[in-house]
């Protein structure tokens, strides 16, 4: 993925999102109930959480039969909201009540007056078994191949870049997706990669897995407006020249498309390709959001406070990448891990990325502590009772 410029708007007032967004429809069935619009109300449409949230024991509380937890929406001033046929408090055009999950997948209904024809519907998962986890991705990953390639070391470990990283396992059990390119500007590609390695890769691939990212660095967001079929052109030739050279034990499905930009209409065709869960800043900058797979807003400045939303049509999982390592002072790591560590909507599961060509002395923008910011991170996130996972294996069976 690209660096796209710091975000100068990451987020919307509450009283201002509520006012934009009032009245579109989210959930599965159509929004019946009408109303004039109002500052702080107008169609009945669920706010939190909304269709696709993916929910743990921390965002609710522990009942008999179940998890219950905090719903909130918009409503027609004065109607009168049920949730699940109880009844919820409607406060200007805000209502706030609960529901309760009692199953993986629920789906829960407003209704006004408990009519059934102003309703509003949407489907929430429960990950019942969720605990403390990280991901770790590295993108835009050439370098080491090449490197790699051209030294013909005698072990893939003996490349500082991997060396790095066993390491960085060994001492915490970190766990790494590099997501790599098929070319480099100077002409290497992968098709130069040996298969003499095969057997150290997959006796790694516990903890050491290779996914597409892209077919080159440039140009940016090359798959934003592209034909679906170039994406999946790249996707397959990068795919194959994993399985030969690392075979299949190593390949990942994608997890980050390089400046996480692609036609919705992807998003089948790549959780048709095996990816489960993408990852994006979820991020926005000026007048448009940016590293969001186009996702829409609505949905994109939920995403923005939580970790998991997911499309249901599609079947992918949207996760908000928490930290970019690369783009975040050494001083500034624990701080703003702390906070998100006490976040619940966003502390469950911590999404880290960075990118490989800061590790590179040769590099114009190269970061002297790269290794030792990853360092911080990970120790963090060890000390605070997380664990290192492949999310794209968690989230198999949302």
């Amino acid at each position: 993925m690209g660096n796209p410029p710091a975000d100068n708007d990451l987020s919307v007032t509450r009283r201002t999102f509520i006012r934009k967004s009032a009245g579109v429809a989210v959930g599965l069935g159509p929004v019946t109930a009408q109303s004039d619009e109002t500052e702080s109300g107008g169609h009945l449409k669920f706010l939190e959480p909304i269709d696709g949230a993916v929910l743990h024991a921390r965002l609710g509380k522990r009942v008999a039969d179940g998890l219950e937890i905090e719903v909130t929406g918009t409503a027609p001033m004065g109607a009168k909201v049920l949730i699940q046929g109880r009844p919820a408090n409607n406060e200007g055009g805000a209502f706030r009540g609960t529901a309760i999950l009692r199953g993986p997948e629920t789906e829960i209904v407003a209704t006004i007056d408990g009519n059934a024809r102003e309703e509003c519907r949407i489907r929430v998962l429960w990950e019942q078994n969720s605990r403390r986890r990280y991901r770790i991705a590295i993108d835009d990953n050439s370098f080491f191949l090449r490197d790699i390639t051209q030294k013909k070391y005698a072990s893939l470990f003996d490349c500082f870049y991997l060396g790095m990283l066993r390491d960085l396992h060994a001492r915490h059990g970190a766990r790494f997706t590099l997501n790599i390119y098929y070319t480099t500007d100077d002409g290497w590609d992968l098709r130069q990669f040996p298969d003499r390695y095969r057997r150290e890769w997959e006796e790694n691939a516990t903890w050491l897995r290779l996914a597409f990212h892209a077919r080159a660095n440039e140009p940016a967001c090359p798959y934003e407006d592209a034909p679906v079929e170039k994406l999946m052109a790249d996707l397959d030739l990068i795919a194959g020249e994993i399985h030969r050279f690392a075979g299949p034990a190593t390949y990942s499905p994608p997890i980050v498309i390089h400046w996480g930009m692609t036609k919705p209409e992807a998003w089948r065709k790549l959780h048709e390709r095996g990816a489960r869960v993408l990852g994006g800043y979820f991020r926005r900058n000026r007048d448009r959001w940016e590293v969001n797979y186009r996702v829409d807003e609505f949905r994109s400045e939920w995403l923005s406070r939580h970790d998991l939303l997911k499309d249901f049509p599609s079947g992918i999982v949207f996760s908000k990448i928490d930290m970019v390592v690369n783009s975040t002072p050494l001083g500034e790591i624990v701080p703003k891990m702390e906070s998100l560590a006490a976040d619940p909507r966003q502390g469950e599961i911590i999404d880290l990325l960075t990118h490989e060509q800061y590790f590179w002395p040769f590099y114009k923008n190269y970061l002297p502590d790269h290794a030792l910011r990853m360092e911080r991170a990970i120790e963090f996130l060890t000390r605070q009772g997380y664990e290192a996972v492949f999310l794209q294996d968690e989230m198999g069976a949302i």
